[in-house]
């Protein structure tokens, strides 16, 4: 499930890099393509080239997607999902392990088995099927189905297939910032198509600032339209929408890539964009879904049992164009007037 929302205010990043303010750390900064969409890094490590440190990123890359990657059919995964294998290795225990810990707040909104509905309405890389046979897949979704035993994936169907794709990006994420951190970084921002870890502040000694993107169907600007920035000095913060991955069916009808895995068809509801920051980016990421699959209603109840959470909805207004906020308390500190 694809994450959007996040993109840089970039000219207070341009102004953090370039300033040469004395008794600043000095940035390294590396750009590139990561996981298939866009990676940022600023990082003020010590004693590694931009060169070297970009070779790494690129090793953690390709370890990632030769674990997690739904779209390559010789990843871990794929072949986990195909039954040619049933070891796991630490980043796909993890997941799982992650998974259950959200899931168990979600009354079964968020799970990682919904895989083959996430495919028959055309998401994933896969063709959709016109009118798909939603209660005969939802006999193998459920995340009660599959479990880990001594290192390896028992299924308690053949047909469960799992999809890391509402965590994998911030999961990474994570990994991404050990990285830095493993080469001295005590103040980085570490950004992969738009999901973020953070720590310290920036060169001009300020917080990183991020911006969440205006909800609106189609929107593909690379943050040109921001709704709110979020100031941060740690943690990880993603956004999940479904105003981008959708199409209309022959009826008209929006049919986005957030699945509800208790009925099987797409979570739609007035709410548009959700933004959680939390200790790290894979709890973001996954909270992140877990509230858009829950719909405007239940997930602000959600939040309201959880005082600590740190969540900005973006909900559709009365009329056409407008929207309504919602931001949780414990979120208020970080949202920039």
């Amino acid at each position: 499930m694809e994450k959007t929302g996040m993109r840089w205010a970039f000219a207070a990043f341009v102004a953090a890099v370039l300033c040469g303010c004395a008794g600043r750390p000095d940035f390294t900064v590396v750009d590139g393509v990561m996981l298939g969409t866009t990676l940022h890094v600023v990082a003020d490590v010590k004693g590694v080239s931009s060169q070297e440190l970009y070779a790494a990123v690129m090793e953690l890359d390709r370890e990632a997607k030769a674990s997690m990657s739904i779209y390559d059919p010789m990843s871990l995964l794929s072949r986990l999902n195909r039954n040619e294998t049933d070891t796991v290795d630490r980043h796909i225990a993890f997941n799982l392990h992650l998974a259950d810990s959200i899931g168990a707040l979600s009354d079964g909104r968020y799970d990682v088995t919904v895989k083959p509905l996430v495919e028959a309405w055309g998401f994933a890389g896969k063709e959709r099927t016109e009118h798909p046979n939603i209660d005969s897949i939802l006999e193998f979704v459920g995340r009660e189905k599959v479990r880990v035993a001594g290192g390896r994936l028992v299924k308690d169907d053949p047909r469960v297939q799992l999809d890391f794709n509402s965590v994998a990006k911030g999961y990474t994420v994570d990994l991404l910032a050990a990285l830095v951190e493993k080469y001295g970084a005590e103040n980085y921002i570490v950004d992969i198509g738009g999901e973020v870890r953070c720590r310290g502040v920036n060169r001009q000694g300020q917080a990183w600032r991020i911006g969440v993107e205006t909800p609106f169907d189609g929107n593909m600007s690379n943050g040109e339209y921001l709704q709110k920035r979020i100031q941060m000095t740690g943690g990880g913060m993603a956004t999940s929408g479904n105003y981008r991955r959708f199409y209309l069916d022959k009826e008209g009808n929006k049919v986005a890539h957030t699945i509800d895995p208790r009925t099987g068809r797409s979570a739609l509801s007035r709410l548009l964009s959700v933004t959680v920051v939390a200790p790290t980016c894979a709890e973001a990421d996954a909270m992140g879904t877990m509230f858009l699959a829950m719909g405007a209603d239940d997930a602000l109840a959600a939040v309201g049992r959880m005082p600590g959470v740190k969540a900005y909805f973006i909900l559709a207004g009365a009329g056409e164009d407008e929207y309504e906020e919602y931001v949780s308390p414990a979120m208020e500190v970080l949202v920039m007037k």
